[in-house]
Parts: structure tokens; sequence; C-alpha cells
């Protein structure tokens, strides 16, 4: 092999690693984030922790910057309203996120800001306790290299099965909702969104599916329960 023949398979080599690394660090911050949310349920649902909502008073508590001083044990886990104005907590896979009103679904600069910040609230849905949809979302991406940026609350929403509970916190009142079904729908199926004020009352949540790509939606409809507010 001369030594030009040398340079150029040295070059072609270290253009083939480079490649080969930039599609595992792809893969890595895509799939990353979901992984450790999964890694982490898992360990929590082997060591028998199980989570709770805050009571008033522990909301009062943690409102105050006493956080300390509501934790329970090891094995019992208080969610408190990140929140009280809007929230939304899900006991099953131990989510709380503030939830950011109405938010334009359809302008992509405009959610993609909010969906650093929380969950959104889609415009032109209905608030806690109307009647109609309240449609939330979460995790939406662009580009790969953006997915670790997004609030990771939702990647979890395809361990939650019919009748667990979905509270949401909306200027200081408590919404109690149980799923009622889960659907995985293609991401131009709009309709749940566009007819919001034309359902009876329910809880719509949207995530990306699978998680860290824009393929799919998996959507979790919930339902008012008997005791709606508190």
């Amino acid at each position: 092999m001369t030594k030009t023949e040398m340079i150029r398979f040295l070059i072609l080599r270290s253009i083939g690693n480079f490649l080969v690394l930039f599609a595992l660090f792809g893969v890595g911050m895509t799939f990353g984030p979901a992984v450790y949310e999964e890694i982490k349920f898992r360990f929590h649902t082997a060591q028998g922790v199980h989570y709770v909502v805050a009571t008033e008073k522990q909301q009062q508590v943690y409102t105050n910057g006493q956080l300390g001083d509501i934790l329970l044990n090891a094995n019992e886990k208080i969610l408190v309203a990140p929140d009280p104005v809007f929230s939304i907590i899900i006991p099953k896979i131990g989510a709380a996120a503030k939830i950011i009103p109405n938010v334009d679904s359809t302008n992509q600069r405009e959610y993609i800001t909010y969906l650093q910040q929380g969950v959104a609230h889609a415009k032109g849905s209905v608030f806690p306790g109307l009647i109609g949809t309240t449609y939330l979302f979460a995790h939406s991406t662009d580009n790969f290299w953006n997915v670790g940026r997004y609030n990771a609350v939702f990647y979890l929403l395809k361990d939650l099965a019919i009748h667990d509970d979905i509270y949401l916190f909306f200027q200081d009142h408590r919404y109690n909702y149980k799923v009622d079904r889960i659907e995985i729908i293609d991401p131009d199926e709009v309709s749940l969104l566009t007819q919001a004020q034309e359902s009876g009352e329910q809880l719509v949540l949207q995530t990306c599916w699978p998680p860290g790509t824009t393929w799919k939606r998996l959507i979790v409809i919930a339902k008012p329960s008997l005791s709606t507010k508190n």
C-alpha cells in the first residue's frame, strides 16, 4: 500500500468512525431520556415505591417552601402540584408538572418554547370543570438533538391502564379523572382537538409515539370521576 493509499484509507476510516459515533449519539439523544424514565419507573416499582397526592395542608407546606416537612418514607412519596393555578398529577407514574394554558398547537415555534417548561394546554380546548375536552400535550420534537430539552413527564403515559387516576389542579381546585381508554393515532388525526367544545367533559393527554419520535401520537382519554372537584 502506497503512502497516498494509506492516507486515503485513514481518512475514509475516520469518516466512517465519525458517522457511526454520530449515529449512536443521535440514538442516545433520541431515546435516552425515555429509557432513563423507564428504568427509574421500573426500579421504583420493584422497590415498592408508590405515590400519593398531597392533601390541601401538605400542598400549602410545599408552597411555603417546606417540602422536606411533608416527605413520608422511602416507599411512599407525596406528589404536589407545582403550580396550584394549573398543574397535572399522575400518581401511577409519579408525574407532576405545571401546565401552560392556551398554547397554539399549530405554531411550532410557540409550543416548542413552552414544552421546555412543562405541559401545554391546547388553545381552543376547554379548561377543567367545563363541558368539552381539556387537551394537554407534552414532548414534541423537531430534531433529535432537541429531545432532551423537552419535559419528560408524559414519557410514561404508555404505562397507564384503564381506571388509573389523573388529577388536574386549576385555580386552586382539584379535578379528578380516571383513564377511560388509550389509543395510538396518526399525527394528522386532530378531531379530538378540533371538536373539543362539542364533546362531553373529558381530559385528553397526548405525547409522541414511540418516545423520542414524531411518527405517531399516544392518546390517553380520561373521564371525570364521581368526586370531580375538591
